[in-house]
């Protein structure tokens, strides 16, 4: 197999070397008179914000000086960074225009079913946007969002009812979610657990996990999030037809786990460690609930470990996806796992972990963090840059160290 890292199979231009009109190299674009040339459109992705856990644990973090407990720092994981996006953040970082958002899943934190409370601090926090809609984000579930099978917070309520109740993709309970589906800038065609939509020749698939299955591929009834991702073989032959369908359009797949050995951390038991005795335990990155191997990728179609069904069939049809976009692994920007980083190529696809806007989540603090996509009318390069949103790691704002232009299979137009 071939590495990620491979110089035949990567195209990722760094921002130094080319900009945004610059040919793609070996082979030009070639414009269509008949449309406007030059547009942009921004997108915004954000993941993991964690909004129960990042509240909590801010009171009590001791940022490794003895004796010392900080003011509360980023009550508002989600809150802070949509401020920020629309106003600038307050260490000089600058704001982010975006055209409409994507949320890729995690917004509950704590290892329990996620209950009403975290519901309604999600919806109040996603409340202080003031230039934009709430409608123009877009979200999938992550693992933390399931509630459990069997569980009984989940007894006579429909499946995944903490996810659909409060963060409503699809705007099936606008009384206490507050999403309108009529006021999408963009409509959705689907469900609540897969659905698509476009903006111009761009075609979003959009997966949640599905964690809330039976255990060990979701959480356990009485509480602890499963790591591994899963999505049930419904999805999967859904998105194999719609990838077959859209061969015209440029398509972005995104789901709250990356792909096995795509970016950093995504390998078999990268996400957790080993004790001397050959048991798991909690690594840098995930917990060893479920299934070890896969903490850090997706790892089951339904109830089957380690499908790889996804990488099976990119792998038979290179190209066939242009990005794949996933959060789930916490960790600082310049981090590289066994040659990975966050964007990588493979089998022609560019695959980008977007994590994270929590801070005090995971068992190593990282600082907060998204990325942001510009497609150019007329153009096959995307600029892909990554904000940091506050100044513990590298100055607040864009991290130019981790700038990078993609090649798409053809060029972007709106209409």
């Amino acid at each position: 197999m071939e590495k990620p890292t491979s110089p035949t199979r990567r195209r990722l231009l760094t921002a130094a070397a080319a900009s945004l009109a610059t040919p793609v190299i070996g082979a030009a674009a070639q414009p269509v008179a008949s449309r406007q040339e030059g547009g942009k459109f921004n997108l915004w992705v954000i993941s993991d914000c964690h909004v129960g856990t990042d509240k909590a644990a801010s009171t009590g973090i001791q940022h490794g000086l003895k004796g010392f407990k900080p003011p509360p720092v980023y009550p508002e994981t989600l809150a802070e960074a949509l401020r920020q996006s629309e106003n600038g953040g307050a260490f000089g970082g600058p704001p982010i225009a975006w055209d409409i958002a994507l949320n890729l899943g995690d917004y509950a934190g704590f290892w329990d079913a996620p209950e009403d409370e975290q519901g309604r601090e999600v919806v109040r926090q996603y409340d202080v946007l003031k230039q934009h809609r709430r409608e123009q984000i877009y979200n999938i579930a992550g693992n933390h969002d399931a509630s459990p099978y069997g569980a009984p917070s989940s007894q006579g309520k429909e499946v995944n009812w903490w996810f659909r109740k409060w963060a409503d993709p699809m705007g099936e309970h606008t009384e206490t979610s507050g999403v309108d589906p009529t006021k999408r800038p963009y409509p959705i065609d689907g469900t609540w657990e897969r659905y698509t939509f476009k903006v111009g020749n761009i075609r979003f698939l959009m997966m949640s996990d599905r964690n809330d299955l039976p255990y060990p591929v979701g959480r356990k009834p009485d509480g602890g999030a499963s790591p591994a991702g899963a999505v049930t073989p419904e999805t999967f032959d859904w998105w194999k037809r719609q990838v077959e369908s859209s061969r015209d359009d440029i398509i972005v797949s995104c789901h709250h786990h990356m792909l096995r050995e795509t970016t950093v951390g995504s390998g078999d038991y990268e996400g957790v460690s080993k004790n001397a005795d050959g048991t798991y335990r909690s690594g840098r990155y995930h917990g060893p609930d479920g299934a070890p191997e896969g903490a850090s990728y997706l790892y089951f179609l339904g109830d089957k470990p380690k499908a790889q069904a996804f990488e099976t069939y990119l792998a038979a049809h290179p190209g066939a996806v242009d990005l794949w976009f996933g959060g789930h692994t916490h960790t600082h920007p310049d981090d590289v796992v066994n040659g990975r980083s966050h964007v990588e190529q493979k089998w022609g696809v560019t695959f980008v972990n977007c994590a994270q806007l929590s801070k005090f989540h995971s068992y190593v603090t990282c600082p907060p963090m998204s990325r942001h996509f510009t497609f150019t009318e007329g153009s096959r390069l995307a600029r892909v840059r990554c904000y940091l949103h506050d100044d513990t790691y590298a100055a607040q704002g864009w991290y130019p160290n981790a700038e990078r232009l993609v090649e798409l299979s053809k060029p972007f137009y709106r209409t």
